[in-house]
């Protein structure tokens, strides 16, 4: 007996060259739109990353500052978004709130905040409150709770309900529910979240930083402004270490948890 249907085999190969044809088209589109086509576009890669080289080190005490800058926007907004995200997440998980008009409210105001781009957020506070920290610390506060209220509102609609049930029937009000029978089961994976919007974070930052949200950013983009492509290229390598640092504690912390 043949694995599958003559049938399914056909749909298959139809889609999978229907999926070819568009990647190959859009592909030659690309290359037509380009100057001098691939070949050219690796031509100038090579001339521009040679400039990046040899990197200049001798800015390095230049950069801790505002490295450590970018670290403390990531706590703060992650922090204040997990503090506001419970009773968002709660909210719109539809196996605890069951007042319709409610969840649907609180979910639309979730998609909402996921629909505004991160950078898009960033040059709206700091046309609002200017330069500097602050609006980083509102533009990433306002793009994590987006993030962790879905992910965690849809491990919240994972749960097994049976002791929730059962302390409902025993008489117990909503927030001992909460508390007693749903927090121990999502703790876990709220912490595992919040490390990994944690992370989502420190990437983030900097690319705001770039649009005056401050942080390191704000420096990688003078630094490329003045075509200081050497220091411009310390400031990439402390970044990369930072994060691959901050991954790693992660990642260990999460193994932990779960």
């Amino acid at each position: 007996m043949p694995l599958y249907p003559a049938k399914t085999k056909i749909q298959v190969t139809i889609i999978f060259f229907v999926v070819l044809g568009i990647y190959t088209y859009s592909m030659i589109k690309t290359q037509e739109d380009m100057v001098g086509g691939f070949g050219g576009a690796l031509g100038n890669m090579y001339t521009v990353i040679e400039k990046f080289f040899p990197p200049n080190f001798a800015i390095l005490p230049a950069i801790w500052d505002s490295m450590m800058q970018t670290i403390q926007m990531a706590i703060i907004a992650t922090t204040i978004a997990a503090i506001l995200t419970v009773p968002l997440a709660v909210l719109s998980a539809q196996n605890i709130t069951t007042f319709k008009p409610l969840y649907y409210l609180t979910r639309t105001l979730l998609n909402l905040l996921r629909t505004i781009p991160d950078l898009v957020l960033a040059v709206i506070f700091v046309g609002l409150f200017g330069i500097g920290v602050f609006p980083g610390i509102l533009a990433l506060t306002v793009f994590s709770l987006g993030i962790l209220a879905k992910l965690i509102s849809e491990t919240i609609e994972s749960v097994d309900m049976n002791p929730l049930e059962a302390m409902r029937a025993s008489g117990g009000n909503v927030f001992q529910v909460i508390w007693y029978s749903l927090v121990p089961q999502i703790a876990p994976q709220f912490t595992s979240l919040v490390l990994y919007v944690f992370e989502i974070n420190i990437r983030a930052s900097v690319v705001l930083g770039m649009v005056g949200a401050g942080g390191v950013g704000l420096i990688l983009n003078q630094q490329l402004k003045f075509y200081n492509y050497p220091n411009a290229m310390t400031v990439i390598i402390v970044i990369f270490a930072t994060v691959l640092i901050i991954e790693y504690v992660s990642n260990k912390l999460r193994e932990a948890l779960l």
